[in-house]
């Protein structure tokens, strides 16, 4: 091995990164053989949007899939990561015709196929931004694999599936209510809808009976413009009060239209007056009344929301307009009885925030219970594995309550639904390519369906159309099931389930068997990032402040078993100071490595702390196996954060000074050949979470081959020594007792203090005088006296610590007089600051009136002000 002699004195990530991760993807160690001999490991990852640029959402999840797979890897596995894009319907068609809008053009201005082809020369021109930003964030995909959702292969699969769906009868076309978006003028699927609480209001307005017009029912509705398309009133016929209307008529306010009153037990009696004005062509729940009761299904408004020729007098206006002149007129006609406030929970496009508008429309839609039921067996039955498991019982409640699926898109972009329709004999067919004729009469007079699928259809088939299904490849056979899918909780629905049922319907197998589900990133103050809160952070800004390896860092640290997490720069921040401490020890490991040849190690010849350091690596190795396998990101990333930073960096290494700069040869190659070996293995164990160091120390160290392609540790657990780790636990203990004297005492590092140890017991005491010399030397003193009869006499210092009870003289080490001073004035600004926070907590205005988080504080604030004055107490009167 050849060492790097002139290592930069400062680590700088952007010099490395790009250098590092052009290696590694040109000499082909993302690629995966699915010729070898390995077992194989696959994930796919969640194709952002073609229109995406990278957010910390995708930092996140693609660091955790990119530890995953770097991780599998060095274990020995066939990894494959297979990396793609989405074609985004909504999103990519509104950016597409907005780019037009600056032109003075629309889409129907310019016609489908060319607006088509717009959309393909944008995502030529702008769909790489977010690949390009993957790989900065060190992203190991096998990029010689990556897929579009509307690529050639892919859109033969969607064609095949739809297809087979459509013949077996499980793809249908009806009227239904479904969610309208009136901005991207298409219907959405239940799961793309965002429910947000509003203020709104509920208006009370009289009904009038036809046959007896002085008497009335009160209605109260949150959406009186819909009135307009009323077509009957609905009770309980279990409500004494109102059951016997039922099969009276009324008059419908403001049109004059008579409509029936009709018993449905699905009213709730509580709920408003206990009367339900049914709307069916604009309500769930109505329409589901309005089915049971062959009632007339009116539509009041068009695709824009705005009002038709059947709201009458207020054909043109918007809805919003419309609800304010109906609400007018109501008032105007003596009809209005009262408005009240109401919080109410109104659903929004998950593309453009628009209000959704529930509309009566002819879609597709999937018939979702016989693909349902398979995909919660294979939850139960344990073939899925969730991680957290409570995600488990969220998906099968889901999955039990399941509507039909709307996919249907009245968008140009997109997979066109490939169903057919002869003009001439009426015929209806799928077809699996374009045809020239209807099959049934062989006329040539045909057309195509003009709407396009979810988007979430064709990635529902992901995991096995981007390995080349329908057809049977290689890569199929290979690598299908996949391994792992690891994703935020928001999309279980749109994508998870949906995965696991297609999985199932074409292939016949789960398309993974571990779903990972992550935290959701918040700001430090628990709120969702988003541009109109101005708190979210850019990872790419990220990256090149502080180098992509201390972003992944914070991201693997993040990554604990529950909903939300909140980040912060100085998380970042933190980490990257992590960076500098693994720089500055390799660094400072290299300068010392003259002479040195590695060694079997000879366990006679380890000392103590060797014998300490190379257990605690070992015990590291094991239990960050564990938790990596247990999906514990978080666990293992403290793990070898705090193994780094405490035990290696701040007591081994200044341990290991001691025999690096003596004359001993022996001691000086043992202790060369601990640091190498712990240095060469905590290395590997990091180069999933931060790459470009590891492998630039790697390189650093003369070590043959990429670490990227390193076999990963093997604990060795004839290294592991529970007594060498017990011996050494109390070793720290003391100094840091010693250390906390010095602090307390503002005296300097070279000055000599005297120790006398009181051990709590005999085994204690066996410990600590084995080790006398790593304490006098790492404490610095002069006199050290382990005894159990030791006591405090005279003016003298106390630390308690685990194990032991340590004592030290201050006659000689410091001006006792000018001590208890200045501890005499601490006391009197403590005592006068504890009043002061005693004040406002045992105020009932304070604790009445302050947010909950200031109350906490103050109490936190007492507490360290009480034992701080408690302390200083201590020290006063151990000086008397």
């Amino acid at each position: 091995m050849k060492l790097v002699a002139d290592i930069p004195t400062k680590y700088t990530p952007a010099e490395l990164e790009a250098k590092w991760y052009a290696f590694w993807n040109e000499s082909g160690f993302f690629r995966a053989d699915s010729s070898s001999g390995k077992p194989p490991y696959t994930i796919v990852i969640p194709p952002p949007n073609v229109t995406g640029i990278l957010h910390m959402g995708h930092a996140f999840n693609n660091t955790l899939q990119d530890l995953i797979i770097r991780t599998r890897r060095m274990q020995g596995f066939e990894a494959l990561w297979l990396p793609g894009t989405d074609h985004a319907g909504i999103a990519t068609q509104n950016v597409v015709e907005r780019s037009l809008k600056k032109e003075g053009k629309t889409k129907e201005g310019i016609g489908r196929e060319e607006f088509l082809k717009r959309v393909w020369e944008w995502k030529e021109e702008h769909g790489g931004t977010i690949i390009a930003q993957l790989k900065r964030l060190g992203c190991s995909c096998d990029w010689s694999r990556e897929r579009f959702t509307m690529d050639d292969g892919l859109s033969k699969a969607v064609r095949e599936a739809f297809c087979q769906l459509f013949d077996e009868g499980l793809i249908y076309r009806g009227y239904r209510i479904v969610n309208w978006c009136p901005r991207c003028e298409t219907a959405l699927a239940d799961d793309e809808v965002e429910h947000n609480d509003k203020e709104g209001a509920f208006y009370h307005i009289q009904y009038h009976f036809q046959e007896e017009p002085d008497k009335f029912l009160v209605i109260a509705t949150t959406r009186p413009e819909t009135l307009l398309g009323d077509t009957a009133v609905a009770v309980n016929p279990n409500d004494e009060r109102h059951k016997h209307l039922i099969g009276k008529k009324l008059v419908l306010p403001l049109l004059g239209r008579v409509i029936p009153v009709i018993g449905s037990t699905a009213v709730d009696m509580e709920f408003g007056t206990g009367a339900l004005k049914v709307t069916p062509a604009h309500d769930p729940k109505d329409y589901e009344i309005g089915i049971e009761h062959k009632l007339e299904f009116i539509s009041v408004m068009d695709k824009k929301a705005m009002m038709n020729d059947s709201a009458g007098p207020y054909k043109g206006l918007d809805r919003y307009a419309c609800r304010k002149k109906v609400v007018e007129d109501l008032k105007e006609q003596g009809l209005l009885v009262k408005i009240e406030p109401h919080m109410h929970a109104v659903g929004g496009c998950y593309r453009c925030n628009t209000e959704i508008e529930p509309a009566y429309s002819e879609q597709w839609f999937v018939r979702i219970a016989p693909l349902a039921e398979p995909a919660l067996q294979a939850v139960k039955d344990g073939r899925i594995k969730f991680h957290p498991q409570m995600w488990e019982k969220i998906y099968e409640n889901w999955l039990s309550g399941i509507r039909d699926w709307c996919i249907s898109r009245q968008l140009w972009w997109g997979h066109r639904i490939p169903v057919f329709y002869c003009n001439s004999c009426g015929h209806i067919w799928a077809a699996k390519e374009d045809p020239d004729i209807c099959p049934k009469c062989k006329s040539a007079n045909i057309r195509q369906d003009e709407d396009v699928l979810d988007t979430w259809f064709s990635s529902a088939l992901w995991p096995f159309s981007t390995l080349g299904w329908p057809e049977k490849t290689v890569d199929l056979s290979r690598f299908y099931p996949t391994s792992t899918l690891s994703t935020a909780f928001d999309i279980i629905f749109f994508w998870v389930a949906r995965m696991i049922m297609m999985g199932l319907k074409f292939m016949g197998d789960v398309p993974f068997h571990d779903v990972y589900i992550h935290a959701l990133l918040r700001d430090e103050q628990g709120r969702k990032m988003s541009k109109s809160l101005g708190n979210a952070i850019d990872p790419v800004k990220i990256i090149d402040e502080y180098g992509t390896d201390a972003l992944r860092f914070t991201m693997a640290s993040l990554a604990v078993q529950g909903r939300d997490v909140n980040l912060s720069i100085k998380k970042v921040e933190g980490y990257r100071n992590f960076m500098n401490k693994l720089w500055n020890a390799h660094r400072y490991i290299l300068m010392n490595m003259e002479g040195f040849e590695e060694k079997t190690l000879d366990p006679a010849e380890l000392t103590l702390p060797d014998r300490w350091i190379l257990s605690r690596l070992e015990r590291l190795i094991l239990v960050m196996n564990e938790n990596f396998d247990g999906f514990r990101f978080s666990h293992s990333a403290m793990g070898i954060y705090e193994f780094l930073w405490d035990d290696f960096c701040d007591w081994y290494i200044e341990i290991s000074k001691v025999a690096l700069n003596s004359d001993d040869k022996a001691r000086r190659s043992v202790t060369q050949n601990v640091l190498w070996r712990v240095l060469s293995r905590v290395i590997t164990l990091l180069h999933p979470y931060t790459p470009f160091i590891t492998e630039e120390i790697r390189q650093n160290m003369g070590i043959e081959h990429s670490l990227i392609i390193a076999e990963w540790p093997k604990a060795e657990e004839k290294l592991l020594n529970s007594a060498a780790e017990e011996q050494m636990a109390l070793v720290r203990e003391v100094v840091r007792g010693a250390r906390n004297f010095r602090s307390e005492y503002s005296l300097p590092p070279q000055q000599g203090i005297v120790i006398r140890i009181k051990p709590v017991d005999g085994h204690a005491q066996d410990l600590i005088e084995a080790a006398r010399d790593y304490i006098v030397t790492l404490t610095r003193c002069s006199e050290l006296t382990v005894d159990s009869e030791v006591k405090q006499s005279g003016a003298s210092g106390t630390q308690v610590v685990q194990g032991a009870t340590l004592y030290f003289p201050l006659t000689g080490v410091i001006d006792l007089e000018k001590e208890r001073l200045r501890l005499s004035r601490e006391r009197e600004k403590l005592q006068i600051e504890l009043a002061q926070v005693e004040k406002k907590l045992g105020s009932e205005g304070f604790l009445a009136k302050a947010k909950p988080e200031v109350v906490a504080l103050q109490r936190e604030k007492h507490s360290e002000i009480s034992q701080k004055l408690a302390r200083l107490l201590e020290n006063l009167k151990a000086m008397e």
